[in-house]
């Protein structure tokens, strides 16, 4: 059926077929498994990437949270503080000139009682509170005074906004002990009448700065 030239034609037709075969096994899978391998390290690396942005990321807002609480507490402790010998002797003055600017008649103290830090240790002999200790020295302040209601509103609003930094803790209303006065306080609104008068017991904390202590601020850390 074949002739010489069919035969050559066949055999070089088989020998190319081998070939083919031959580079697709040697060349073509090895290929492809190379690229299957390559996909799936392009795949994991994008997610490492990913990740390491993510923690990058959170390590600035953690940077950035920490530089402003170290901030903040810098501004609170040098600046909002004042020295105790300072903050000491303005409180005394700024708290009798408040009463004296309101019109208030003052029916107990001021009392003042110092307030050491806590964890250190009491002088013996000297008196001291606990109940308002912080981290910080302080004097708890303890005062009655006699107004108008109006101006009792006016004498706390004076002492919060004082530069003294101080912690009203408890604020007491009670008939005034006058009797010609109309003691009666008006529910609602919460304010009296023009002629009532109303007994103040107020309970409040300043707190001064600790000695010895200078925080550093973040770009000095």
């Amino acid at each position: 059926m074949f002739g010489i030239a069919e035969i050559i034609a066949l055999t070089v037709s088989c020998l190319i077929l081998l070939i083919v075969i031959f580079s697709y096994l040697y060349f073509m899978l090895p290929a492809r498994s190379r690229v299957t391998s390559l996909t799936a390290e392009r795949a994991q690396l994008q997610t490492n990437l990913k990740k390491s942005q993510d923690i990058l990321t959170r390590d600035k807002n953690t940077q950035d949270t920490v530089r402003r609480i170290t901030d903040s507490l810098y501004n609170f402790e040098n600046v909002s503080l004042q020295r105790e010998d300072e903050g000491r002797m303005e409180l005394y003055n700024q708290l009798n000139q408040l009463i004296v600017k309101n019109g208030l008649r003052n029916t107990s103290g001021p009392t003042y009682t110092p307030l050491d830090p806590l964890g250190s240790k009491t002088t013996p002999g000297k008196s001291t509170s606990t109940k308002w200790q912080t981290a910080y020295p302080g004097i708890a302040v303890a005062v009655t005074v006699e107004g108008p209601y109006q101006n009792l509103r006016q004498f706390i609003k004076d002492i919060e906004r004082s530069k003294q930094f101080v912690i009203i803790n408890e604020v007491e209303l009670q008939r005034a002990t006058q009797s010609d006065a109309a003691a009666t306080v008006a529910t609602g609104e919460g304010s009296g009448t023009r002629t009532s008068l109303v007994s103040l017991q107020l309970s409040m904390a300043t707190y001064f700065q600790r000695s010895g202590t200078t925080l550093p601020t973040s770009q000095e850390q």
